[in-house]
């Protein structure tokens, strides 16, 4: 079986050739959060996904929590995720559209993990230094992790720039550690 990334890239990239033919790459951007929100929680996704429920109670809940708030396009993804067994991969499925439709449009999405909350200058100033380096628009997501010690990490996409303290003496741990041979 595929990974679920994999799996879910998949569903993604069917959803955007859907998108890209009806004209409505946002409505789609919408409504998956949206189905996420509503039937993609695990607990939600525990209870459609279970086989040992007939098929059609299982589509008459999904169909019923929706409703009218998403169009048949991604009713109809969400049913086929359910009925696949695979409605746990919806949370997913939507992170992998938005990603590509970030992706097409320019937009860099950088990850920034710092030692402590970030002020909104800081956070701007990381951001015009990614822009610069990346191109692009960039969307920046902040989080905070005490173990970096102090610095910052910045993840875009899969690559990882560590200007921590923690990383800086990691290296320096591996760098004596290949010297002492």
């Amino acid at each position: 079986m595929a990974a679920p990334t994999t799996a879910a890239r998949r569903y993604a990239e069917a959803a955007l050739e859907i998108a890209r033919r009806d004209g409505t790459l946002d409505a789609w951007l919408v409504e998956l959060r949206l189905a996420v929100e509503l039937v993609g929680a695990d607990a939600a996704a525990t209870v459609v996904d279970n086989p040992a429920i007939a098929w059609e109670h299982r589509r008459a809940i999904i169909t019923g929590v929706l409703g009218s708030r998403v169009g048949a396009p991604t009713r109809n993804l969400v049913l086929l995720l359910a009925r696949r067994g695979r409605l746990a991969i919806l949370p997913r499925v939507a992170d992998e559209f938005a990603g590509i439709v970030d992706r097409e449009h320019g937009v860099v999405i950088a990850n920034v993990t710092s030692a402590r909350s970030l002020e909104p200058a800081e956070l701007a100033a990381v951001a015009a230094r990614v822009q610069a380096t990346a191109g692009g628009r960039v969307e920046v997501t902040a989080a905070v992790d005490p173990e970096l010690i102090g610095g910052l990490t910045v993840r875009i996409g899969d690559r990882l720039i560590d200007a921590s303290v923690r990383g800086g003496l990691a290296r320096l741990r591996a760098s004596l550690v290949a010297g002492a041979h």
